[in-house]
Formats: structure tokens, C-alpha cells, sequence
């Protein structure tokens, strides 16, 4: 397989773009013309072959035009509707002063197809085209974005639906896409910079005396002040949610602002699918309609069998495709709040144009806990209680302070048992280096665990233990080998990576053709990760080991051990990463080669 030098990441250029004059702004620009706040839904291309031109166009979300990076013009890009079994070919120009690419994620194709840049091609560089093409061998929800730099969290990113081959057996009456994405008015390589000089930059939520008072109202004086200074003793930060906030995002729906207010019509008595796909960059949303029950019907583009929840968490670069039936003559809100309650995404479904209904207020934000960092007390009772301190390794005297004469009875495991409390193996010396500044003492597959902020909420929340898919893979041979991976990082120095070792410094995982392995994800960190691998499926593993539901992309709570098997069933070079967009950039990718 033919290698391609990595290009070096570049800041956006200064000039001229369709839609108006652009004058620098501190290394980002404004637009000198002001479009409208609440863009048109964007269009649909449905067909086999396809023309898209990637450039800039202006936008304008918060009162202050920007310019983003669109395909034909527009954000999001353009819905493209395929079908199963189609051959599909798409040129793709670029008229940016920059190199660009699009990858297409979750879908099955050819290496030389996937369109990550320095690894399965070379990029498409100023005023040049590319020609993707690739048959279809699936259908669903999926999306598509650009793989290089921040262009992703630019504009570049639309949906693709392809319709099956047979009869869908998910009938609806009407079918929309709810695509959910993040937009900031400074300058994505800024941003970036701000974290690596302070990683709490856009941490609104850090502890404080009005938190500590309240803290002792639920727990007692003595219980608050032990906990805050253990955090302090430790320095880590109880609310590392999210790195990149409401402080400087704001969340769109189908590319409207929640005063937009994207809006999708019903009829009272009709089925609708709504096709959720979170295109963000960043992150994570928690998605309800107050006054309906949601029925998921597909996770990632793939059927699972049906489950009714009132909320469900959306990773980025997830799918979920559920089923609401509004009976009465009233409209309803679609409400999607950031995980770490900075913000959210709004939209309506409603008979009429116009019609509205109220917005929920933001949930509280809930603290980070022992759970979550993987210490060994109170991790029974199916590890839901959160509260306690015990002790983890953090390879600091401060830690080891805190850790003394603390509890650390807890179950133990050999790794292999994944249903319960499992004690942690690092056998990466890097994992214990710089790159990593957190060592959990024990972790659990806890596939029943919603996550931080929704746990005990009053509503029913999707777990991972929900999905179930409808049929087994074709390939479901036990594994033949295992490859344990873990998520490390040190948010002190804004380092992320795979077993303490930056994409940089690291070597590709190397499969065998036809071969069958089980990965082993173990999250080191207090941050959730979204782990995206390009080309295979990844056939998520239960409790007891069996085949439970196919994903392309698996998201870790903190302290979280997932095991998943693959089928190295196409050559060629795979990336394989976080898809939180700056995670990435900082080190949290791998190449994966099938050879």
C-alpha cells in the first residue's frame, strides 16, 4: 500500500469567497456581508453520480458573519440519498487555498476511497478533483466529512441515507434528518491553542464556594470537604466534561440556531423517523422530546430491535434513527443539551409552520465521581454509586496521600471477565509516561450505564445494553487473538492518545487479511471518547462475550472496559481514532493495516 507524506496543518487563508469581502480577524475572518441567521435546510442530491465543490461561503449564527467551509455552498453539506447496491461516483473539487478531503463515515469501500489524507490518499489539493467511487453493500444512516485539519469544524459535514435494496421494514410516514453540530466563531487552530496552554479554558462549570455549600446540604460538611480536597490534592477537576463549550460553541440543528429553529411537519397520527446523526466536532448531545416517547429503530445505520426510551445520548459521530408517533394537533420540541449543560440544539416538530412549544430548561450538571475514576470503593451494586472517594493511581504523592487509609475492597477480575469489576492491567510503559496522567485502579463493561448527567434523571434513558441487533454478521467467528488498547491523556498539557503514545510516535496495528481479533478498549481517562475505526465493522461484544450489536463507532464513559471483534475482512491502511476532533489532532489516532 502506498504511503503519503502527512500534510502539515495550516491556518485558513486570507482572500476572497463567495458571498462577500473577508478581512482578518486575529487569524480567523468575518464575512463582510450578513446572511441570514437561520440557513434553509440544505439540499438533497439523489442519484449515482455526483458534483461537489468544496469552498467557502459566509455565514452567520451569533450576529457576527464568519466565513465556513461548505460543499456547494452550503451548511450542513448537501443530504445525498443513495441506494443499496448502486455504484456510486462522486467528483469532488476543491476550491479552497488549502488541501481538502472527504471521508465517508461508516461506509464499506475501498482503501484508496476513504479519504484521510497522508494515509489512504494523497488529498485534493487547490483547483484539483477527485473522483470517489465505490459500490454500495449496506444502507442507513451514515454521514460524511472533510479528514483534514479543522474543516470539520468548519462546515464540512453533511448526511447520507441510503435506502435498502428490499422493502425497509421500518415503515414511517415521514422521514427527516435531525443533524446535530457545533459552531465556533474563532479560529479552530486558536481554539486549539487555548487548550494546550489552558485545558479548562472553556470550563465554565469549575468548583466553587456556592458549590461546596450545596454539596454539604446533600452530603454533609464533612463528606463535601473531604471529596473537594481530594480533587485538589489530586488536581483533576470533578466538572471535565467537555473541553470545547457553549463558552464559545453554539449548537445547531440541520445548521439552524435554536432561535432558528429548524421545524419538521406532521400530521397527528403519523409515524416520523427522525435519522439523528451528530456531526459535531466536540459534543456529546443528550437528545429528548418532551410529550413523546422515541422507539430506536437503527443504531449507526444498522436495525437493532425496537426500544422505547425518553432520552438517549449521542456520541459524536453516532446515528440513531428512531420512530416518534405525535398524536395530537400540537407541536413539539426536539431538545438536545451539550453534556456538560453549556448549551443545546433545538428544533420542532409541528403540523404548521410556525408553531412552537416550549423549551425545557437545561438539566444540572452532575460532577464527575469514583466511578468514573475508577477507584475500587463503592463500585458495587451494578457501580452506580457515586459516592465515596477511594484511591487510584495517579503516580503523584498527592495522589498517594489521598489514597490513604481508603477502602479498596472491590471484586477482581483476569481481564476477561467482562460483566463485572475488572482490576486494570497497564502493561505499556508509556501509560505510565507523561501522556497519561490517570491509572484507574478497577473498571467495569457497564453497558447499562447511561452516563455522567443521566444517570437516576427520572426518564428512560438508552444504554448501550438496550441495542440488540436484529441479525448476527455474516462473520461471527470467535476471535482468534486480542489487541487491549487504552485511551490515555493528560488534560493538564492537553495530550491525548492510545497507550501513552501520540499517533506521532506510534507504530500501525497490524492485522492479517481474513483474520478475526477482538479489541479491548480500556478508557484510562475522566473524559468519554468516541473511538471511530474506518473500514470494518465493530461488532460490540455483551456482557458474557457474546455478539450484541454492530457499530462504526463505540463511545467509552470514563473508567469503562469495552471489548468488540472485528473482521479484517479489507486491505489496505485504516485510520483508526477519537472522533472528538481535537483529541485527534493532539494524538489520539492510530493506522490500522490490513495486510
Amino acid at each position: 500500500m502506498k504511503a503519503f507524506p502527512i500534510p502539515a496543518r495550516r491556518r485558513f487563508v486570507q482572500g476572497l469567497a463567495a458571498g462577500g469581502a473577508l478581512a482578518a480577524l486575529g487569524g480567523w475572518r468575518a464575512a463582510s456581508a450578513t446572511p441570514p441567521a437561520a440557513p434553509a435546510m440544505p439540499a438533497e442530491l439523489r442519484g449515482t453520480e455526483f458534483h461537489l465543490e468544496i469552498g467557502e461561503s459566509p455565514v452567520n449564527y451569533t450576529g457576527a458573519a464568519r466565513i465556513a467551509t461548505t460543499v456547494n455552498g452550503q451548511v450542513p453539506a448537501p443530504l445525498l440519498r443513495w441506494r443499496e447496491g448502486d455504484t456510486v461516483t462522486l467528483h469532488v473539487t476543491n476550491r479552497l487555498r488549502e488541501q481538502t478531503s472527504i471521508h465517508w463515515h461508516g461506509i464499506l469501500l475501498p482503501t484508496d476511497m476513504d479519504g484521510v489524507p497522508g494515509l489512504s490518499f494523497a488529498g485534493i489539493d487547490p483547483g484539483q478533483t477527485f473522483t470517489y467511487r465505490f459500490d454500495l453493500r449496506q444502507s442507513g444512516t451514515y454521514w460524511y466529512h472533510s479528514h483534514s485539519g479543522f474543516q470539520e469544524q468548519t462546515g464540512l459535514y453533511g448526511a447520507i441515507v441510503i435506502e435498502p435494496r428490499r422493502p425497509d421494514p421500518i415503515a414511517s410516514d415521514r422521514d427527516y434528518i435531525v443533524l446535530l453540530s457545533d459552531w465556533t466563531d474563532e479560529d479552530p487552530m486558536r481554539v486549539f491553542n487555548k487548550l494546550k496552554a489552558m485545558p479548562d479554558y472553556y470550563n465554565h462549570n469549575q468548583p466553587s464556594v456556592q458549590s461546596l455549600i450545596r454539596d454539604a446540604g446533600e452530603k454533609g460538611w464533612r463528606a463535601a470537604l473531604s471529596e473537594r480536597l481530594m480533587w485538589e490534592q489530586m488536581r483533576m477537576n470533578p466538572s471535565d466534561l467537555a473541553d470545547v463549550s457553549g463558552a464559545t460553541y453554539t449548537f445547531l440543528t440541520n445548521g439552524a440556531t435554536p432561535a432558528g429553529n429548524w421545524t419538521g411537519l406532521f400530521k397527528p397520527g403519523e409515524r416520523v423517523r427522525l435519522r439523528f446523526i451528530n456531526g459535531s466536532a466536540m459534543t456529546y448531545f443528550d437528545v429528548r422530546i418532551p410529550g413523546l416517547k422515541m422507539t430506536v429503530v437503527a443504531a449507526d445505520g444498522q436495525d437493532v430491535r425496537p426500544v422505547e426510551v425518553e432520552e438517549f445520548r449521542i456520541a459524536v459521530a453516532e446515528t440513531y434513527d428512531v420512530i416518534v408517533e405525535p398524536a395530537e394537533d400540537r407541536a413539539y420540541t426536539i431538545f438536545s443539551q451539550a453534556m456538560d449543560r453549556s448549551g443545546y440544539a433545538r428544533a420542532t416538530l409541528a403540523p404548521r409552520p410556525g408553531m412552537q412549544a416550549a423549551v425545557p430548561q437545561v438539566d444540572r450538571v452532575q460532577l464527575l465521581g469514583m466511578m468514573d475514576m475508577g477507584m475500587k470503593h463503592d463500585m458495587g451494586g451494578g457501580g452506580h454509586d457515586m459516592a465515596g472517594t477511594s484511591g487510584m493511581n495517579h503516580g503523584t504523592a498527592s495522589a498517594a496521600d489521598a489514597m490513604a487509609g481508603m477502602d479498596h475492597g472491590a471484586s477482581h477480575g483476569d481481564g476477561a471477565a467482562q460483566g463485572g469489576i475488572v482490576e486494570v492491567r497497564h502493561p505499556y510503559p508509556a501509560e505510565r509516561g507523561p501522556g497519561n496522567s490517570m491509572l484507574p485502579d478497577v473498571v467495569s463493561t457497564r453497558l447499562d450505564d447511561p452516563g455522567i448527567g443521566l444517570r437516576d434523571n427520572g426518564r428512560r434513558v438508552l444504554t448501550y445494553a438496550d441495542l440488540r441487533a436484529i441479525r448476527e454478521p455474516d462473520d461471527n467467528r470467535a476471535p482468534t487473538r486480542e489487541i487491549e488498547l487504552h485511551l490515555t491523556g493528560n488534560m493538564e498539557r492537553y495530550m491525548w492518545s492510545f497507550n501513552g503514545v501520540k499517533f506521532s510516535d506510534a507504530k500501525p496495528i497490524l492485522l492479517r487479511y481474513g483474520e478475526r481479533v477482538r479489541f479491548v478498549l480500556v478508557n484510562d481517562t475522566m473524559m468519554t471518547h468516541p473511538i471511530h475505526l474506518h473500514g470494518l465493522w465493530s461488532d460490540l461484544e455483551s456482557p458474557d462475550g457474546a455478539f450484541q450489536v454492530r457499530k462504526h463507532t463505540l463511545s467509552l464513559n470514563p473508567a469503562q472496559r469495552l471489548s468488540y471483534r472485528v473482521s479484517a475482512d479489507a486491505r489496505g491502511n485504516w485510520a483508526y481514532h477519537c472522533h472528538l476532533l481535537y483529541h485527534m489532532e493532539a494524538g489520539m489516532f492510530r493506522a490500522v493495516v490490513v495486510a
